[in-house]
């Protein structure tokens, strides 16, 4: 039997609830939508979220809100997928990258403070794994910045500082401190693609934190953005007398449709009981390799409560062509594993942007050396140890 890397789980009541939306007549974004945006606003405690059609396009519209573009600078990590930074190319502002810490996948906070100057806008930070970054020590680094900040809006001028936009695509409901991440960064940023702790199939969210600004005009901004800068949508045009609209931006396609939103209701409603089962799978993992060569990312830190998106793991003393081994023997065994990530200036777009993996040693170190190992919640106990065992034979 072949154990898979991360397929959805999927049941019987997300098809229900599927099959309901598409016998109610109406299948795109609407009364569904709606609802599970308000679902998701109450169990994060965010101030108002936005539901979207991927985690891509939230942290654009993020960018974007806040006016960032030509001539601005974004930060963020060399340790992560291609979106965290090919947003800040959308807007056309330049992509800076940071190193990693040599013991942790988050980025380099003296780095990051040697990075800032009076171009830069905006910082995201990545939740790897599920795991939330260290937002006080983020924060503390964006306001001793405050005085070389030059807003370029009123938001950017009411904010007076460096924008926080955190790629939480690993985290919902992660929480550092005891708070969750959208209370905390100025804007929080979701993922429900088909891998993720809580899935749509496709689709993403948008949360703003209480106090960043006016919630409902937040909302209506990035419906505007989302829906083609049309300034009504298709729920609001079918009330009676109400066809009219107007245009107010050439903006972007990019909402949510009560089709994924149906599935999201029904996982939203599950969610505690996956993330149990998340965390009893990372436990279990943890004591199979206690005494091996497999060195799994620390998801039980004091300060931080993960989501256990990713069972990320270093086998000590193996480079690149180990690692690649080794996934090969897994294979071998139908164990299916991954790597999470390949820094991104070891890729030919960030290649042809001029970044050098020389300049991000962390990254590479750490990349060379890390496999991720299947961590979704189809897996049972046997299959757990069946994976450990294999692992810890392969690598002696």
């Amino acid at each position: 039997m072949t154990i898979k890397f991360s397929p959805p789980d999927i049941t019987e009541q997300e098809i229900a609830e599927v099959v309901d939306t598409l016998r109610s007549g109406w299948i795109t974004t609407g009364p569904k939508t709606k609802k599970f945006e308000e679902k998701l606003r109450e169990y994060v405690n965010a101030e108002r979220i936005v539901c979207l059609n991927s985690a891509t396009a939230s942290m654009e519209l993020g960018l974007r809100l806040f006016g960032i573009g030509e001539g601005d600078e974004v930060i963020t990590s060399s340790y992560t997928y291609t979106a965290s930074a090919s947003v800040i190319d959308h807007v056309g502002a330049k992509i800076v990258l940071c190193d990693i810490q040599k013991d942790s996948l988050e980025m380099d906070y003296e780095q990051l403070k040697k990075l800032i100057n009076k171009n830069t806008k905006a910082i995201i930070p990545i939740d790897v794994a599920g795991i939330p970054c260290d937002y006080d020590k983020i924060m503390e680094i964006v306001n001793e910045k405050k005085d070389i900040f030059e807003p370029k809006n009123s938001y950017q001028e009411d904010l007076g500082r460096i924008l926080v936009l955190s790629d939480s695509a690993h985290s919902f409901a992660g929480k550092y401190k005891g708070k969750n991440v959208c209370e905390i960064a100025d804007i929080t940023c979701y993922s429900f693609h088909a891998v993720k702790n809580l899935t749509t199939s496709e689709g993403g969210a948008i949360a703003i934190r209480r106090g960043l600004m006016d919630p409902d005009e937040f909302y209506e901004k990035i419906q505007h953005f989302s829906l083609h800068g049309q300034s009504k949508d298709a729920l609001s045009k079918t009330r009676i007398g109400s066809w009219e609209y107007d245009i107010l931006g050439t903006y972007y396609k990019c909402n949510m449709t009560d089709i994924v939103s149906s599935i999201g209701l029904v996982q939203l409603d599950r969610f505690k009981g996956l993330e149990k089962r998340r965390e009893e799978i990372v436990k279990r993992y943890n004591k199979n390799f206690e005494g091996s060569k497999v060195a799994a990312l620390n998801h039980f830190l004091e300060d931080r409560t993960s989501t256990y998106h990713l069972y990320i793991a270093n086998i000590e003393g193996a480079d690149e062509k180990e690692r690649n081994r080794v996934i090969e023997e897994l294979a071998k065994k139908d164990i299916a594993a991954n790597v999470h990530y390949k820094p991104l200036p070891l890729l030919t777009a960030y290649k042809n942007l001029g970044f050098d993996i020389k300049d991000f040693p962390n990254a590479m170190s750490r990349y060379k050396s890390e496999i991720t190992l299947p961590l979704h919640t189809l897996l049972t106990d046997e299959d757990v140890d069946l994976v450990s065992k294999e692992l810890i034979k392969i690598v002696g």
